[in-house]
């Protein structure tokens, strides 16, 4: 009877996976043993896409008469930092023994891309692969994602999107950052006083750098306005005023924003028309319930609480809560903290920010 090796994103997950099969496991290097199963790892990525100078010694020099470089086929290598866990790895998955590789990274397009990218560099031929997808690492959720493990052929789909994804990252990386380096570098060196300068371009890297300088150019431009709120309390609750279309005040200069005024004299006014002791009535046309932020929907499938995603991020909790209750806008949020977030949450940064209907 063949072997079944367990193939983890990362060591403490691999971990995870070792003590869910209640097996007699020997640690060696680089995975652990059984006499029915092995668990071993991969460490992040241990294959990555290969520079233009790959292709041709030529590319190495950047110049505008070598743009756009748009290869046929795309070449691949493994990472000389991982090139010994990657060895390992092959050498497990192409084990003679070894009759079934349960894919156990994580459950998305980046873990099935850093697979993918291990099997194909690997050689993988002859073995029966299957995909074990799970939202949490409990010994019951991770039971029952081998024993519900699909074909890996049902993810080939997914695969695809994450080939496509990261040839898009890598063709936009190589040509734009090249491009604007050679129309700009040597401007934005003079002005730094440096020997060079290059102006690095990436998907995400550059659309979240807009963020940044969006953020700050808001900071710099932000002038203290002073304005006036209502608020009424009862026994029960605390009441904002807001202006509606019915209000007179709708659509006038006395207001700043929906919920404030400019003066403290028309502020006075309202709170004088609302203290009128004449009997008023009160209609409650709709009660809404907002749909959950992105954090919390990520949080929730990552099976994590507040406060274990407020120490895994190191970010403080009433700040998770602020995002998830709406009271900060996360779209807003230092950079740091939207990294560190979708690290732990294992998703992108375009995942979290919420978007306007």
């Amino acid at each position: 009877m063949g072997k079944s090796v367990f193939i983890a994103e990362k060591p403490s997950v691999a971990q995870e996976f070792a003590k869910a099969l209640h097996a007699d496991f020997k640690r060696r290097d680089g995975f652990l043993e059984s006499e029915q199963y092995i668990v071993t790892w991969c460490v992040g990525h241990l294959v990555t896409m290969s520079y233009p100078d790959k292709y041709d010694e030529r590319l190495k020099r950047w110049s505008f008469d070598t743009l756009p470089f748009l290869p046929k086929e795309f070449k691949y290598e493994v990472i000389p930092a991982v090139e010994k866990q990657f060895q390992i790895v092959k050498g497990l998955l192409t084990r003679e023994d070894v009759k079934t590789i349960y894919v156990c990274t994580d459950s998305g397009r980046e873990g099935e891309y850093i697979y993918r990218l291990v099997e194909r560099m690997a050689g993988v031929k002859d073995k029966e692969e299957k995909r074990v997808w799970i939202d949490s690492q409990t010994e019951e959720e991770i039971l029952k994602g081998i024993e519900t493990a699909k074909d890996l052929s049902e993810y080939d789909n997914l695969c695809e999107a994450a080939y496509l994804r990261a040839k898009e990252d890598y063709l936009m990386g190589i040509n734009f950052s090249r491009v604007l380096t050679l129309k700009y570098g040597r401007n934005i060196s003079n002005y730094l006083k440096m020997d060079r300068a290059v102006v690095s371009v990436g998907r995400v890297m550059t659309c979240v750098l807009g963020m940044v300088v969006r953020r700050e150019r808001e900071i710099r431009a932000f002038v203290k306005t002073p304005f006036f709120k209502v608020i009424g309390k009862t026994a029960n609750f605390d009441a904002e005023w807001r202006v509606c279309e019915q209000s007179k005040y709708y659509n006038t200069p006395y207001l700043y924003k929906d919920n404030g005024f400019v003066d403290k004299e028309k502020a006075q006014e309202l709170v004088t028309f609302l203290s009128d002791p004449l009997p008023a009535q009160a209609v409650i046309e709709k009660i809404e319930r907002k749909k959950e932020t992105n954090l919390k929907i990520h949080r929730l499938k990552a099976g994590l609480s507040q406060k274990e995603l407020a120490e895994l991020a190191g970010i403080p909790i009433r700040t998770i809560q602020q995002y998830e209750q709406r009271q900060k806008n996360i779209n807003k949020a230092q950079v740091q903290y939207l990294i560190a977030l979708s690290k732990v949450l294992c998703c992108e940064i375009s995942d979290l920010v919420e978007y306007l209907d």
